[in-house]
């Protein structure tokens, strides 16, 4: 949906939409619309209303990128290609050419990360098709080569579901800067973004509090005064590096080329770069076409053209059905299954463990709000997965879902990989390690955790004040200044509740911000004018505590002396 405010803008952005349905032709997937300002706000009701004229609804395609990528790869396998994750290229092999004197390009020396191993892979052509590394293969082979690559950092953030309905979108054509921020509906969650400014390549780029922030303030721009949007719902959020490329070719060498590129150098290496998703076979058959004349390389015409991929040739939208009959998985499950793995998804349920409970028959998951199960970690594995990043970011999306739920999963995600590729406990310990630092630096962890600490300020009204020293009394009986999982219990004895030891431990510890063991009453003001502040949300603690104060309220004798003492 494209939200309009100024009544010129209904035409203007109409027949921009309809050039857009046009050039798709007979590939357009619907056809765009106009909506009344009733209309839009009863489809997105979260929209600000305020001078709301009108909205225009157009359609696009969304996919799960990390899956697409590995069906690509699995595909080409299937296919005869011999493909390898986790390898470096450190040099491009070169020999001379006995025709012509000159030095072609004849293989590259590889690495092998997770062992250290080198050795030489010989070949009739090189392909250099590395994204925002373009540049730096292309200096192995000539070390003056001109750069064409201009990396571009994109961040995204993600929010909970509620933030937008669950089949359409929101596009900003034109935020405050000038850029263009989407707002989508995403695996069940809502996915914001992005920015864009230029950076260096790197391989763990790090989001930003500062495009966060930029992104949430656009948000607020286009929802309801109803709607607060809180730095405290951003529940994950990470930096892409974009590869933007000029073309070599091109009179303007600065320019940035919309389209890919393909480009041939003088001892024969291939580079293809630009692009993007909408147009990954494209580009990939301009690639092999020039590879195959530049080197005479015996191919047939190409079939790319109405070729599955992995997992696509038997899927049907009723498929999830079979699965939730066949094997008792819960149908959020079985549909999650079969959108992310098509007709592979049996697989996946074959290996799936007996809950032990009446239903859903099997499926245990790794977290409960997210429909990710135990068998998809031990598939995963078949799928080449070598570490647990792997697995919480490239074969689940939990990391890019929820930090703490893909923290929650860690332990056993790397338990299950331990049994599957043999781990033993120091290595355990170093996947474990290695994944929370991935979470905490480059999926936002880092920058959520920063906004609670103990140099957090307190910026409450007295009103509020006394009304939460209230609240932390009723836990401190005894007045000591501070609560402990003691003090937590009893209260949660005296109404009724009963909470393990361990989940109380992890309740206190979120806000136990010097790691003492306790909460004390600075501590517990600091949570509460945050979450005021919309820094923090969905504190167990703040919540625990309200819901406890009025079932205790509630408890209070109401006197009956006026009925003549009751019965």
């Amino acid at each position: 949906m494209l939200p309009i405010y100024k009544w010129w803008q209904l035409p203007y952005y109409w027949v921009g939409i309809k050039l857009y349905d046009l050039v798709a032709g007979s590939n357009c997937l619907k056809s765009s619309y106009v909506l009344s300002k009733s209309r839009a706000l009863e489809h997105f009701p979260m929209l600000q209303k305020d001078r709301l004229v009108g909205a225009i609804v157009y359609y696009d395609g969304q996919h799960n990128d990390a899956r697409m990528n590995l069906a690509i790869a699995l595909t080409a396998a299937r296919y005869g290609a011999a493909t390898a994750n986790y390898m470096e290229v450190v040099s491009l092999l070169k020999k001379t050419d006995p025709q012509t004197g000159k030095e072609r390009v004849s293989g590259a020396r590889c690495k092998d990360v997770l062992t250290g191993q080198e050795f030489d892979v010989r070949a009739k052509c090189v392909i250099n098709a590395t994204g925002p590394f373009t540049d730096t293969v292309r200096k192995m082979d000539d070390k003056n080569a001109a750069a064409i690559c201009q990396p571009s950092a994109g961040v995204h953030i993600v929010m909970p579901g509620y933030y937008s309905p669950e089949s359409m979108g929101l596009l900003d054509p034109a935020t405050s800067d000038g850029r263009v921020i989407f707002f989508l509906p995403w695996q069940k969650m809502t996915i914001a973004g992005t920015t864009d400014t230029p950076t260096d390549v790197t391989h763990h780029p790090v989001p930003s509090e500062e495009d966060i922030n930029f992104i949430l303030n656009e948000v607020r721009n286009y929802l309801s005064c109803d709607v607060e949007v809180r730095r405290g719902d951003v529940l994950a959020a990470w930096s892409g590096i974009r590869p933007l490329v000029t073309d070599p070719k091109s009179a303007d060498t600065q320019s940035i080329s919309r389209n890919h590129v393909v480009d041939i150098s003088e001892s024969g290496l291939i580079t293809i770069a630009g692009g993007k998703w909408t147009t990954y076979r494209s580009m990939a058959e301009d690639t092999i076409n020039a590879a195959v004349k530049t080197h005479d390389l015996k191919a047939g015409p190409s079939r790319t053209v109405g070729l599955f991929l992995q997992g696509g040739k038997d899927w049907s939208p009723t498929l999830y059905i079979r699965l939730v009959q066949d094997y008792g998985l819960e149908s959020e499950v079985a549909q999650h299954l079969a959108a992310t793995y098509g007709d592979k998804a049996f697989e996946v349920a074959k290996m799936a463990s007996v809950t032990g409970k009446r239903w859903p028959i099997v499926g245990v998951r790794l977290v409960s709000e997210f429909p990710y199960i135990e068998a998809e970690v031990k598939y995963g594995v078949k799928e080449y997965a070598c570490t647990a990043v792997d697995m919480i970011s490239r074969r689940t999306r939990l990391a890019f879902l929820n930090v703490q739920a893909a923290e929650e999963a860690l332990p056993r995600i790397v338990e299950l990989m331990g049994k599957e590729l043999h781990w033993d406990d120091s290595k355990k310990k170093e996947e474990l390690e290695t994944a929370r630092k991935f979470l905490y630096y480059e999926m936002g962890y880092k920058s959520r955790s920063e906004q609670l600490t103990d140099r957090s300020e307190i910026s409450l009204l007295p009103s509020d004040i006394d009304r939460y020293k209230k609240r932390f009394h009723k836990f401190d009986a005894d007045q000591k200044g501070f609560i402990t999982i003691v003090d937590v219990q009893r209260v949660l004895e005296s109404i009724g509740v009963q909470m393990d030891e361990n989940t109380l431990h992890e309740i206190l510890n979120e806000v136990d911000l010097n790691k003492n063991g306790q909460v004390e009453l600075n501590e517990f003001l600091q949570l509460m004018s945050a979450i005021q502040k919309g820094r923090v949300s969905g504190s167990r603690l703040a919540i625990l505590m309200k819901t406890a104060e009025e079932n205790l309220d509630r408890r209070v004798p109401i006197p009956v002396d006026r009925s003549c003492g009751g019965l």
